[in-house]
């Protein structure tokens, strides 16, 4: 019986690191973490801007397992995680953006000379707005 869950557990976090490890090593060959780093001025920073990253993904994995109790202020902890992401996400999509050259092509498909940020504010507001109706009004299920 201990010796299952010993060997399940061994390949569970094998797999969970090799994993983790893919998608740092993508996350990085896009760039993403260099120029979050240039963007935010804190190039003196290094080694703390890498530590956090990685307590983050370990607390981020933490959240998603367990569930913390609301008198610990879990729901608080839930709304920053989220902002967090969406935070990250949002910039691995530009970084991806970028990587690709996208938006000079969306822009010239589009005949758009100017203005192309409001576009792209527009595009993240809207997605914004039907998450939050999404989520307060518990549209699509349970």
């Amino acid at each position: 019986m201990y010796l299952k869950q010993a060997l399940l557990f061994v390949i569970g976090s094998s797999a969970g690191g090799i994993v983790a490890a893919g998608v740092f090593a993508f996350l990085a060959i896009v760039g993403i973490f260099p120029r979050l780093i240039w963007t935010t001025g804190i190039k003196s920073h290094v080694i703390l801007c890498e530590t956090m990253m990685i307590i983050g993904g370990i607390f981020g994995n933490l959240m998603d397992l367990y569930h913390i109790p609301r008198m610990l202020g879990g729901n608080m902890l839930l709304v920053g995680w989220g902002l967090s992401i969406g935070v990250f996400v949002g910039c691995l999509v530009m970084s991806l953006a970028e990587t690709l050259k996208a938006l000079p092509v969306f822009g010239r498909r589009i005949h758009l000379a100017v203005g192309l940020q409001y576009v792209i504010a527009a595009i993240a507001a809207g997605k914004l707005a039907g998450s939050v109706l999404y989520f307060v009004y518990g549209f699509g299920g349970t």
